[in-house]
């Protein structure tokens, strides 16, 4: 259970922390905190709207990356 509980924080934590991880799952940061806390059992349905969110996460920042990286290509590129 602790290992669940662990990984469950270090999720969070690659939102942002606790207030971005709540916004991006409509969750309320107490549930959140207790939830991490062991106050509150983790579900496996929690943990696969968890799996999406990083999911879109990941999905986002590639695109942010791709963005980032052809803005700086043009700009080196240009005499």
């Amino acid at each position: 259970m602790q290992d669940r509980q662990d990984y469950f924080a270090y999720c969070v934590q690659l939102f942002g922390g606790t207030t971005a991880f709540s916004r991006r799952l409509r969750i309320d940061e107490r549930a959140i905190r207790r939830f991490i806390n062991g106050e509150r059992p983790i579900s496996d349905g929690l943990l696969l709207d968890t799996a999406n969110a990083l999911s879109e996460l990941a999905a986002e920042a590639g695109a942010a990356a791709e963005t980032i990286s052809a803005g700086l290509t043009s700009e080196t590129s240009d005499p």
